[in-house]
């Protein structure tokens, strides 16, 4: 008998110190989970680290921008002293009044001229790539066809060659067709260079939706274009609006075949700003900085504005399937 009230007694004490915790306080299950949760101190230690790496990543990354601002508020005498100040004390808006006047050559375009001829041939590349690569992504990913795997291949091995490589023949086929110097050539020559890359990410995204839920769309008494446009457009939103930033900023910044086939009064902004550098004068490096801070203005303001729009997209797109 002895025994048995031992034994319970044993039980009963154990029982109590796992519920009972240190003082004599009940240990409920939430203190159990806030307990569980409390970071341990290597995670804490890996969590401080991958900040750091952040934070070294996004330094390196800015700074050189910071540094082309900085450098185009700066007058050009303290811009080559050996000592440059990391704050532009000497404060100078001279660099941008030079920048935006000064002319690529005698009698050649100037900043407006380069920011409208630069504006009218990214905007065209840009509707009609989305509206090409778009039509192309769905049909490559919905529908099976001949020759299907073969053009998806050859899409992908065309955007692997490079632009350079095939200067030359570009620029025989563009004289031949008489487009030199036109804003028709040189978004022809975009075109087929962002038009691949394009229906390759496309295709991703339209993979990525289920037909199921256009056949849903149906069963409840969609037509076909209404479940497409009402559910699968939404959801496809956010890839058109990431390959619309990756045509725009391919356009935008593309120097090589502009220099080869545009001068006078249809230089693009990049041609423009190589303009600064002469054999015979010195390079103003405050007006470059100045001139590139002008162009970087027009991808900034864009960007803002799309970002917005791709995440109100998604979640969207999320809501409505």
């Amino acid at each position: 008998m002895s025994t048995q009230v031992s034994a319970a007694t044993q039980v009963a004490t154990v029982g109590v110190d796992e519920v009972l915790a240190e003082g004599g306080r009940p240990r409920t299950p939430m203190r159990r989970s806030l307990e569980a949760r409390r970071p341990s101190s290597r995670r804490r230690l890996s969590r401080t680290l991958l900040n750091l790496a952040a934070l070294v990543v996004f330094v390196c990354s800015v700074f050189p921008v910071y540094w082309m601002v900085n450098m185009s508020f700066t007058q050009g005498r303290q811009i080559i002293s050996r000592s440059p100040d990391f704050l532009p004390l000497e404060f100078t808006v001279q660099n941008y009044v030079t920048a935006w006047t000064r002319e690529a050559a005698p009698g050649q375009t100037d900043f407006p001229h380069a920011l409208m001829t630069s504006s009218i041939v990214t905007v065209g590349v840009l509707v009609v790539t989305l509206l090409f690569a778009f039509l192309a992504s769905i049909a490559v990913a919905r529908f099976h066809f001949r020759g299907r795997r073969g053009f998806i291949v050859s899409v992908l091995i065309i955007q692997m060659i490079p632009g350079e490589a095939m200067m030359f023949t570009i620029y025989g086929m563009i004289d031949d067709w008489r487009l030199m110097n036109t804003l028709l050539g040189l978004g022809i020559v975009y075109l087929a260079s962002v038009i691949p890359f394009t229906i390759w990410t496309l295709r991703g995204f339209v993979a990525g939706v289920p037909a199921d839920l256009e056949e849903a769309a149906m069963i409840d008494g969609c037509t076909k274009s209404q479940a497409f446009w009402r559910v699968t457009f939404p959801l496809l939103a956010p890839g058109l609006v990431s390959t619309g930033i990756f045509a725009f900023i391919q356009s935008w910044n593309e120097f090589t075949m502009a220099l080869l086939l545009m001068k006078g009064y249809n230089l693009t902004l990049p041609t423009w700003l190589n303009s600064f550098q002469s054999a015979t004068e010195a390079t103003n490096w405050g007006a470059v900085m100045a001139g590139a801070t002008l162009i970087s203005i027009p991808v900034v303001i864009f960007f803002l504005i799309v970002q917005g729009r791709m995440t109100g997209g998604l979640v969207a797109g999320a809501v409505k399937g």
